[in-house]
């Protein structure tokens, strides 16, 4: 068991971390340590809990047993350290606010609940923007904007938080070229900054170009570490059982 100093020293521990959803296990006694400014990945296959962890280091689904320690804390003590882009499938973009506005949420918790934002919260959510090339955009309905653009956006809504610790689920998907190449130019400018950022991540030709650390996760973690160590045919194999054979050939 990691001590309370260690953990302190680690932007996320996990420890014995099990989810269950109507007592079938989601997530059974997982362990993970994300190491400072790293950039990690999670993979696995569909339905391995990738989602569920990073919703559980956020609170926002219950736990059955284990913990989750921000720099040696519990989550709601650090929410300010965090920030979280959520599946794009799971916002509704109908909702009638423009991009700055979206971005500018990014503020409130700064803000504090009474104070409204200004000049400067304003400047700060246009800097945001031009971070992922969005500045243009500022005053467009977010439902007028395209699916690689609206990602962007609640990039730049994370960014604008000003984080110690960014937890992406899938920004990748479903996003054209440009935009994924937007968003880990973002990723390692962040990392090159000392942030810590986690990822849910789907696509494996691409991890070790686009990350240094990775988790393999199905219900259990299969393994975590640097890419150059964990990142194995073995571990693959283990993490996606018979089907890794066809995946990898869908991916060549």
């Amino acid at each position: 068991m990691v001590t309370m100093e260690e953990a302190a020293k680690q932007p996320i521990t996990v420890e014995d971390l099990t989810v269950a959803y109507k007592e079938e296990p989601v997530l059974w006694d997982v362990d993970v340590t994300v190491p400072n400014g790293s950039l990690m990945a999670i993979v696995g296959p569909n339905g391995a809990g990738k989602s569920t962890l990073i919703k559980s280091i956020l609170g926002l689904v219950d736990i059955s047993a284990g913990r989750i320690l921000i720099y040696g804390k519990p989550y709601p003590q650090q929410r300010h350290l965090v920030a979280y882009v959520p599946q794009r499938g799971s916002v509704d973009w109908d909702f009638p606010t423009n991009a700055l506005d979206i971005v500018m949420m990014g503020r409130y918790g700064h803000l504090g609940w009474f104070k409204r934002p200004g000049k400067t919260e304003r400047e700060l959510a246009m800097h945001a923007l031009e971070q992922v090339n969005m500045d243009a955009y500022a005053k467009r309905q977010i439902n007028q904007l395209s699916g690689g653009q609206q990602q962007r956006v609640f990039l730049a809504r994370a960014l604008a938080q000003d984080a110690q610790i960014y937890l992406m689920d899938e920004p990748f998907q479903g996003v054209d070229a440009t935009t994924e190449k937007a968003i880990i130019d973002v990723l390692k400018n962040l990392q090159a900054q000392g942030r810590t950022v986690v990822v849910v991540h789907h696509d494996l030709e691409t991890v070790p170009e686009y990350f240094d650390h990775v988790l393999l996760l199905n219900v259990r973690a299969v393994a975590s570490g640097a890419v150059e160590q964990t990142f194995t045919q073995q571990n693959l194999r283990t993490a996606y059982g018979g089907r890794m054979e066809a995946l990898l050939a869908r991916e060549r």
